[in-house]
């Protein structure tokens, strides 16, 4: 997946059958839907892909635990069924998760596990395994930093666990496999229209070189996230409030604050929602919070509040006391909620089920969605787009379509880092031993080597810092101080590679870290963030 090549493609084709508007999970799935049913697609990203909320989730692949208690049992079963295929389609980047709630009420162990043994009948031959009651003394010795005190008894249930960035990278690389055309860093800046005030196609300009084009096509899908009243700005005469953003936020601490394989899932906080600590890449992340803001940005800034909710619930619960100083990095998200059709709802209740839009214009647009049922949300927007543009009529591929790198991976085999590259990894060892300095250690107290950073630059069409250490190797999000001591090596190689020269080096690494702050929790972090 070169960027070289793809610009070429793109100025080779005068029209598509499908443009999509938005490289995250949403967008990316449809343009591997859209080609691999042989319609000529083109993706348009204005950053990397999955640089929005697609790489800043809880990193699971679950039905939904809490839509099922909201009674919402169509969408959990179609997370079901669409985990079970994620499992299968990317078994190098899914795994399957033991989660342990504990009770601290004697009504709690057997409300949860009727709950989800229901949870459990509902995924069918899908299923990752059965829910069970489990007593106080097995719920301590999964969960050993787990607070004893007045804990009753304990449920354990099986979810799905991954690396949301990486898996965006592998549907990207899927998707060219299949004869799409991808591009990051190019912006879509108008949209084209016919005398009949119908949408033809996309103006946009790439950021590296500042050329504009114009790209005409069939059918056009706004899959922006919370981007998306940006584009119908554009689309429509009356503004209208598509979405509304609510921000998530997450905490990553050492793995000695829950040690083992198991997460903690708390099903009540003092704020109602559900609280995960989910170990992952040999850390562990915390969270997640809902806070309605006003406005959307490329890289949201966790607030105050949210900070201190996460913090004090994870205490509440755990022997080992986290506090500011021990959070190795700080992640914030905006899920693009669909705007309540009446006000003052709150963010629990606006549905978490996606929705698509035509307009007049001939537009369609995604809202709302998650990663889980990313598949599935693809294959309703092609569908429509077919019904909608009379596309040729062919039916979804996907279901079955293997992800770039898909090999089935054991615990064993993720005692090794490199695992996430799943069917690459041979690959990323021959850069090693044909090119010795790639061999080279990203930080020192980590196992991250060069060769993924020539890697993520060669083949995964990284092309700034952040794209390398935020979305191809994770290090921000899991030690913004190590990614940010780690960023001048990187900053070199992309120079090398890339052909920049030294005012670019620098100036990549000074918006790094600028950038990388943001993921860092300082002591006296200023109220008015």
């Amino acid at each position: 997946m070169k960027r070289t090549e793809q610009l070429a493609k793109l100025k080779q084709t005068s029209e598509w059958d499908v443009i999509v508007i938005g490289g995250g999970a949403s967008g990316l799935g449809t343009a591997l839907d859209a080609a691999s049913r042989g319609y000529k697609t083109v993706l348009i990203e204005a950053v990397d892909f999955a640089k929005g909320t697609s790489s800043r989730s809880t990193k699971l692949v679950h039905g939904g635990v809490r839509y099922l208690e909201q009674g919402d049992i169509s969408l959990v079963t179609e997370a079901l069924k669409e985990r079970g295929l994620m499992a299968q389609n990317a078994g190098h980047l899914v795994k399957n998760q033991s989660f342990v709630i504990p009770n601290y009420n004697w009504w709690g162990g057997y409300f949860y596990t009727i709950g989800l043994t229901i949870y459990d009948l509902l995924a069918g031959r899908l299923s990752l395994g059965r829910s069970k009651y489990i007593s106080k003394k097995k719920t301590i010795e999964l969960l050993p930093t787990v607070e004893p005190k007045g804990l009753v008894s304990g449920v354990i249930y099986q979810d799905g666990q991954f690396d949301d960035s990486r898996l965006a990278i592998n549907i990207a690389q899927t998707a060219v496999e299949n004869g799409a055309c991808l591009l990051n860093y190019a912006k879509v800046i108008g949209l084209l229209k016919n005398d009949k005030n119908q949408v033809t196609g996309v103006e946009i300009v790439d950021h590296e070189s500042g050329e504009k084009y114009e790209i005409k096509g069939k059918a056009v899908i706004n899959a922006t996230g919370v981007f998306t009243n940006a584009i119908m700005k554009l689309n429509d005469t009356v503004y209208k409030k598509y979405i509304v953003p609510s921000q998530g936020i997450h905490l990553v601490f050492d793995k000695s604050f829950l040690p083992g394989d198991q997460a903690l899932m708390i099903p009540k906080t003092s704020d109602g929602r559900v609280l995960f600590a989910v170990p992952w890449h040999n850390k562990v992340v915390v969270g997640t919070t809902d806070t309605l803001i006003k406005k959307h940005s490329l890289e949201p800034i966790a607030l105050e509040t949210e900070i201190e909710f996460v913090l004090e619930t994870a205490q509440r619960f755990l022997v080992k006391k986290p506090t500011r100083a021990d959070v190795l990095s700080v992640f914030a998200g905006l899920r693009p909620l669909a705007a309540p059709e009446k006000e003052g709802k709150s963010t629990k209740e606006v549905s978490r089920s996606h929705k698509i839009i035509v307009s007049e214009t001939g537009l369609i647009t995604i809202t709302g969605g998650k990663w889980t049922t990313y598949r599935k949300i693809a294959e309703d927007i092609i569908d429509k787009a077919i019904t909608v543009h009379s596309l040729p009529n062919v039916k979804c591929k996907t279901e079955h379509i293997a992800i770039h790198g898909n090999k089935q991976t054991d615990t064993k085999a993720r005692e090794n880092h490199l695992y996430i590259y799943g069917t690459d990894i041979p690959k990323i060892l021959e850069l090693q031993n044909n090119e010795p300095e790639l061999k080279e250690k990203l930080h020192p107290d980590y196992d991250y080597t060069m060769a993924e950073v020539a890697w993520a630059i060669r083949y995964e069409m990284a092309r700034t810092i952040d794209d390398v250490l935020a979305r191809r190797v994770r290090l921000l999000f899991l030690d913004a101080r190590a990614a940010i001591a780690s960023c001048e090596k990187v900053a070199l190689l992309l120079a090398k590679e890339l052909g920049h020269d030294e005012t670019w080096t620098q100036r990549q690494i000074s918006e790094f870290k600028h950038l990388a702050n943001g993921f860092i929790l300082s002591d006296f972090q200023e109220k008015h963030h």
